[in-house]
């Protein structure tokens, strides 16, 4: 759904009349240079839906409550599929960044148009934000093809280097068909921004943070946690979700949504909390073996293969790829049990991913020769893996509503 870019004018005579400075003058790419810290993530951030319905529509209330509760950052909805939301323009990011704040813009994607889908995500970029959120949830489960172009389409646009984030489910585990090893994976995104709902999803505070770092950290990017104050949760668990983050060495929050967040949840975000002692992040890391399935497999496989060991990319744990792992685990001196756990993971991922083209008729598995290329760099074209076909266990943030 998009909103009219008219209704701007009136926004900006109304920050004027506030007192509030503005900076019409300053360009998006220049304000972007001005304001965009080294972690556009860091701190303190606040997601926005729909500005219309945030604040009362009003960027000047929303300049003041982001202030007076300490945000570092608005993560303001950019897009929507194949459809760039106008509330999302130079003119909202020019004057949030002259009042001190980063802009990350944020996009909703399904993975129907894949290209189409990343010009609108390097719109908002070129409109100047900070940094660019892609919440790619259910629609994305299988689309391996699709979010390979997307993220390649969206570099060749952005460039390499530009601040991305993936915004998608916390339990990876219940999400075997979804190509997190594409948006985490070589040229993906930098940064990780699980949707740790807690509320929604049944759990504690501490649960969620254990089972989501558990999974999250094998991918090997910094990890973001995105809470809720949407449903009222108890202002308890918003300041301990807050101490989780420094327990588990986050280096920013951020929050769902600003248009659901009552006075206690603001309040909650922002007063004093404090560290919590006698309390450690757990050290856990999946635990995978014959005939375990998924994109963990994947992320397993394509560093088999990068080392040099023959085995299929294909998300399924079989004889061979058993085989591949009893192999290294020999060659490095742990317990040849072909047991992926945390000493094999630590010793696996000093190595970089194999470069994988995914297609829908590519070769099923990498021989040694391929195998052999791949450890010298080449990319190998593969077909889509098995386990890009197996369906969720549970939308675990369903209770988060739409995003249309």
């Amino acid at each position: 759904m998009t909103q009219h870019r008219g209704r701007w004018v009136g926004l900006v005579v109304g920050l004027l009349l506030t007192g509030l400075p503005l900076v019409p003058g300053v360009s998006a790419a220049r304000a972007k240079t001005v304001h965009k810290a080294a972690d556009s993530l860091a701190g303190r951030g606040m997601w926005v839906w729909y500005v219309s319905r945030s604040s009362s529509g009003s960027l000047s209330s929303i300049i003041f409550m982001a202030r007076h509760y300490g945000l570092s950052a608005v993560m303001v909805k950019s897009g929507d599929g194949t459809s760039m939301w106008s509330q999302f323009n130079p003119a909202l990011v020019s004057t949030l960044h002259a009042n001190g704040l980063r802009v990350c813009a944020w996009q909703y994607v399904y993975g129907n148009h894949p290209i189409t889908e990343a010009y609108v995500g390097a719109q908002a970029v070129h409109d100047g934000a900070d940094c660019l959120i892609i919440d790619a949830e259910s629609e994305y489960e299988g689309k391996y093809v699709a979010a390979q172009s997307y993220m390649t389409q969206l570099r060749k646009l952005i460039g390499p280097s530009f601040p991305v984030a993936l915004a998608g489910f916390p339990y990876i585990d219940y999400h075997p068909g979804f190509p997190y090893s594409v948006f985490l994976g070589p040229g993906g995104a930098q940064d990780n921004s699980p949707q740790m709902y807690w509320v929604d999803i049944g759990t504690s505070v501490n649960s969620v943070y254990a089972h989501t770092y558990a999974y999250n950290r094998i991918y090997g990017r910094g990890i973001y946690p995105l809470g809720q104050v949407y449903r009222n949760p108890p202002m308890g668990q918003i300041i301990r979700f807050r101490q989780l983050s420094r327990t588990y060495g986050a280096g920013g929050v951020s929050w769902w949504v600003w248009q659901q967040a009552t006075l206690t949840g603001w309040k909650a975000i922002s007063i004093g909390a404090g560290n919590l002692t006698g309390l450690a992040s757990t050290a856990t890391t999946p635990v995978l073996g014959l005939g375990s399935t998924g994109d963990l497999v994947v992320w397993l496989q394509e560093h088999l293969v990068s080392v040099g060991y023959a085995t299929a990319v294909d998300g399924d744990f079989g004889p061979t790829t058993q085989a591949a792992v009893q192999q290294f685990q020999s060659v490095r001196g742990l317990t040849a049990d072909g047991i992926v756990g945390p000493a094999t993971w630590a010793a696996l991922l000093r190595y970089a991913p194999a470069a994988v083209t995914w297609t829908h008729t590519g070769a099923v598995a990498a021989s040694a020769a391929a195998a052999r290329g791949a450890h010298a760099g080449r990319a190998l074209r593969l077909a889509v893996p098995k386990s890009a076909h197996l369906h969720a266990m549970r939308n675990e943030i369903a209770g988060a509503g739409g995003r249309g």
